[in-house]
């Protein structure tokens, strides 16, 4: 049985489309602490309607997977330093600072995707997460992305005031 996803601890509330628990028409990715203790992993099996060319995984889908995922991996890496459950309060969030997606070979469809994620150097204020994205057992793509932790009241106001 595996252990409570970092989403389903953190953010049962949570509705982004790739891994918000409240959103019913989202992926519902689920991150959860590789038993190394170093990795984030999640595991995601892709619908047939997230075909990009025939029988090959749609690119978009990817990036979306490792967007969510690595975020994930940042906030769980934050709890880590300050020795501190997910979950706990007050509530740490990151946001996507920059998503650089590298497609090494050709994703099929109908394999299970195992997504590998850990923080690269420091973190803080933004970090830099390294992802990698496996196709039954074979790496496909590498996500090398910054997120950037945040007050998400603050996010909101700001992004509400711009459009005033």
């Amino acid at each position: 049985m595996h252990t409570p996803s970092l989403q389903d601890t953190t953010a049962p509330d949570g509705v982004c489309y790739g891994c918000g628990a409240s959103n019913p028409h989202g992926l519902h990715v689920k991150s959860r602490w590789d038993e190394d203790g170093v990795h984030v992993i999640a595991e995601h099996q892709p619908d047939a309607k997230y075909c990009g060319w025939p029988d090959l995984v749609y690119g978009g889908l990817i990036a979306m997977l490792v967007d969510c995922h690595s975020n994930w991996t940042a906030m769980a890496y934050h709890y880590q330093a300050e020795h501190r459950a997910p979950g706990s309060l007050p509530r740490i969030d990151c946001v996507t600072g920059n998503l650089g997606i590298k497609f090494i070979k050709p994703t099929p469809m109908g394999v299970p995707l195992t997504l590998r994620a850990k923080v690269e150097g420091e973190v803080g204020r933004k970090s830099r997460v390294v992802c990698e994205v496996y196709a039954d057992g074979v790496l496909t793509a590498i996500g090398d992305s910054i997120f950037v932790q945040v007050d998400t009241g603050q996010l909101a106001t700001a992004a509400h005031a711009r459009q005033a």
